[in-house]
């Protein structure tokens, strides 16, 4: 049986580690990232990797950072066969990438080369891409630019958010590792070098990317409020009161950008630099979402501009 040590952190990370567990290719231990203060109480909460991981029995290591030789020492100590990482969030020196016999494998949400790092997801979203997908790739020293085993691809749906885009490429992660793993293992599948000249790179996304900046167009801000749901939540201001906008649709017609044109039980919709954002689901701060004929009802904005 392939010795299998796991390294992965949040929900991306458990379904794949899910995948492993119930298809009887449990790992030895699992490497995620330490519990970290989460919710309005700041609670020190475990990844979800870690509480999966906890449920199965499964030895759990979680060190602030893979350059401590004591670390690498206890990684060796494991005799694995096989890294697998989704989504760990911690760089693998060289020193622990050589540590398994078979190498270290990543499943990543994106088709590499196109969008390599920390937010593939969301940046296939707002480049207006129609199609992503998972790759499985060897890795090497630097960021997710290790020759690729095998891809799927997926179709990105026209209203579809990062949550929802998020749980489909999961569960395909999860069922293409399974599917591939042996065969990687045993040497029967090829890895291709990627095209470094069509690489592109996604950023970790900061909460204020997802202000809404009224002098784009509407189509770019329709993809920014998909990208930033569930996080950090596409957001503008009405005075000092900060409004999240949860859903929006694109469309035409023209005025001064920021400018609310209507907000009625009909609808909220907004100027843009480029034709008009119908606000579809939003939210006041301490209440719940709620939709926009709803929302006009707990707040007059017709006729304010937003910032």
């Amino acid at each position: 049986m392939t010795r299998l040590v796991f390294a992965g952190t949040p929900e991306f990370a458990q379904t794949t580690l899910q995948a492993l567990v119930e298809s009887g290719r449990a790992p030895v231990a699992v490497l995620t990232q330490p519990d970290r203060p989460a919710g309005r109480g700041k609670k020190m909460t475990a990844s979800p990797v870690k509480q999966y991981a906890a449920s199965q029995d499964i030895p759990v290591l979680q060190p602030s950072t893979l350059r401590d030789e004591a670390v690498v020492t206890e990684l060796r100590a494991l005799c694995p066969d096989v890294f697998i990482v989704a989504a760990y969030g911690l760089i693998l020196p060289q020193n622990v990438l050589d540590i398994p016999t078979h190498g270290c494998l990543n499943v990543h949400a994106s088709v590499l080369p196109r969008w390599r790092g920390a937010a593939p997801i969301q940046a296939a979203i707002l480049a207006g891409d129609e199609t992503t997908g998972i790759s499985l790739m060897a890795m090497t020293a630097g960021l997710d630019c290790g020759p690729v085993y095998h891809i799927d691809e997926v179709s990105i749906g026209a209203a579809e958010t990062a949550g929802e885009l998020h749980d489909r490429l999961a569960e395909l992660g999860g069922r293409s590792l399974v599917a591939h793993l042996d065969a990687i293992v045993m040497g029967d599948m090829a890895a291709t070098a990627q095209d470094e000249s069509l690489a592109t790179y996604a950023p970790k996304i900061e909460k204020n990317d997802a202000a809404l900046d009224w002098s784009l167009p509407a189509e770019e801000l329709a993809r920014r409020v998909r990208a930033y749901n569930p996080f950090p939540g596409a957001f503008c201001f009405a005075g000092d009161t900060r409004i999240k906008v949860w859903r929006a649709t694109a469309v035409e017609g023209s005025d001064e950008p920021g400018k609310v044109l209507q907000s009625d039980r009909d609808g909220v919709i907004v100027a843009c630099g480029a034709g008009l954002l119908q606000l579809d689901e939003l939210q006041l701060p301490g209440k719940r979402r709620v939709a926009a004929q709803e929302f006009a009802g707990q707040i007059d904005l017709a006729g304010q501009r937003l910032e």
